[in-house]
């Protein structure tokens, strides 16, 4: 099958397309045939050499990815179109012809390619932290970094919840068209937050975590997902959905039926065809959303 891999750490000039041997879905997978694929942190990370887990070579990129089934797993048959994200000990393997998911649901017919590529992951990974933080209506939560892939995601499942939503974000009219209430990021945050704040989730990873938790009043209202120095302000971490138990992931089904009912949607701020420069443009920064690679049409 085609793929696009690298066979050395580096930038993003050393992805490549070529020929690679096909996966094929183990107890409990499905395999597709990829029409798109997102572009994410973990991505760029295993890309430049500066993942944590040890990562063989030659890679093919990519945890995101939508397509049709080819290889028929539970609750799905071939043929049937669907959107997830790969197995935690794979780490990629989106960025191909077929591409074996660890989890996954139905694709709305009605959501375009694009969305459903990027979102995998990253709804799961802003489902689990809404949950620790027993996100629903009527409460305001705070999103430290609300522009980028996940942070946008966040907001749009806390909305559908019924919060209020304070973004902190450096482009505050992308905030604003997500629906929540920009402030600019950076030290000083009390000052500017308006109102109370009930929750606060730290995306950015960016040092924040004592601002937020005198802004809740609780270190026990914070959750990060970036700052691993969390514990010594009391405040929990929360790992990405790669990294979470299988049984706790119910993020995609419920944004599948959110979109159905216009309440959710995947911002994607570029489409590309070509896997590189996806890449170049996601280290660039800052980002309005996701990036999606298109596979197949």
């Amino acid at each position: 099958m085609f793929a696009t891999r690298f066979e050395r750490f580096g930038p993003p000039e050393v992805l490549s397309a070529g020929e690679v041997p096909e996966p094929h879905a183990g107890p409990g997978q499905v395999r597709i045939r990829v029409r798109t694929a997102g572009v994410s942190p973990v991505d760029l990370a295993i890309r430049a050499g500066k993942s944590r887990s040890p990562i063989a070579l030659p890679h093919i990129p990519g945890v995101d990815a939508a397509g049709v089934v080819d290889e028929a797993g539970p609750g799905v048959s071939v043929g049937d179109e669907v959107f997830g994200a790969v197995d935690v000990t794979r780490l990629g393997g989106a960025t191909a012809e077929f591409a074996v998911l660890a989890f996954w649901a139905p694709k709305p017919p009605s959501m375009p390619w694009e969305q459903a590529g990027a979102a995998g992951s990253g709804i799961e990974t802003a489902t689990r932290a809404l949950d620790l933080l027993d996100v629903r209506e009527g409460m305001t939560l705070l999103v430290d970094g609300a522009s980028g892939g996940v942070g946008s995601l966040v907001v749009g499942l806390a909305l559908a919840r019924g919060a209020r939503v304070i973004g902190t974000a450096g482009d505050l009219e992308f905030v604003e068209s997500l629906g929540a209430t920009p402030v600019p990021y950076g030290p000083g945050l009390s000052s500017r937050v308006p109102g109370r704040v009930d929750a606060a989730l730290d995306v950015a990873g960016k040092g924040s975590l004592p601002e937020l938790v005198a802004l809740t009043g609780t270190p026990s209202s914070v959750v990060t997902l970036a700052d691993f120095s969390g514990p010594s302000h009391g405040v929990r971490v929360s790992v990405g959905a790669l990294g979470g138990e299988p049984d706790g992931r119910h993020g995609l089904a419920a944004a599948a039926a959110l979109f159905e009912e216009g309440r959710f949607r995947v911002p994607v701020e570029e489409v590309f065809t070509d896997a590189a420069a996806a890449h170049a443009a996601a280290e660039r920064g800052p980002r309005r959303g996701k990036l999606v690679v298109t596979v197949s049409g």
